[in-house]
């Protein structure tokens, strides 16, 4: 169990994940802190992909390989099993084709590391019966005219995907209380974000 810090907690989950010299696709690497990290620290051979072009500049200013692209429209340059590693972290419930850039992941990485909010939280349960309105919650902190959330599910709507495709769980890790923790089944309502290491083989 370790204390969040006011860093990206998946940032750091992940750079502890992967191994040194490993290859590494970032989905949607935004200003590619994280990769610029890897590269770095663990030699690993990195490439991100992002859409937002302003993201795009910021991840060359740090000396990540950087493709502008979007997710949604695929990644068929790509051989199968290229990388060791894709990275999915914030990105998949504001994709339009979910299922297919999770089906994209598994097919040019051996294996893939997912992160996202978990819409099920009590907290978000909570506040939209109690409101009638669309929560905000530090995990959630946008009004929902300005979400790029477009994509809203659970942890049970992920483990579903899981279980249905025969896809493998390797880790999980939840944040509960400003704790990051192993991941149980019974987090589905107490985990304010989680992340999981998966794999098709």
């Amino acid at each position: 169990m370790k204390m969040l810090k006011k860093s990206r907690w998946d940032h750091d989950a992940i750079y502890e994940i992967i191994p040194e010299r490993a290859t590494v696709l970032d989905l949607g690497c935004g200003d590619g802190e994280l990769l610029a990290r890897l590269i770095k620290n663990k030699l690993v051979l990195g490439l991100g992909i992002e859409k937002d072009i302003d993201q795009v500049a910021q991840s060359i200013t740090r000396e990540v390989p950087v493709v502008n692209l979007d997710l949604d429209e695929g990644i068929a340059g790509f051989p199968d099993k290229h990388f060791d590693f894709v990275v999915l972290e914030k990105t998949l419930q504001v994709v339009n084709k979910p299922i297919f850039v999770l089906n994209e992941m598994l097919r040019v990485g051996g294996s893939g590391i997912i992160s996202f909010p978990n819409f099920g939280h009590r907290l978000v349960v909570e506040y939209l019966a109690s409101t009638g309105r669309m929560p905000i919650t530090p995990a959630l902190p946008y009004q929902w005219y300005d979400t790029p959330n477009i994509h809203l599910f659970t942890v049970r709507n992920f483990l579903d995907w899981v279980g249905a495709n025969n896809v493998r769980v390797i880790q999980g890790l939840s944040t509960i209380d400003g704790m990051v923790n192993p991941f149980r089944e019974d987090d589905d309502a107490r985990a304010e974000e989680v992340l999981f290491v998966v794999s098709s083989e």
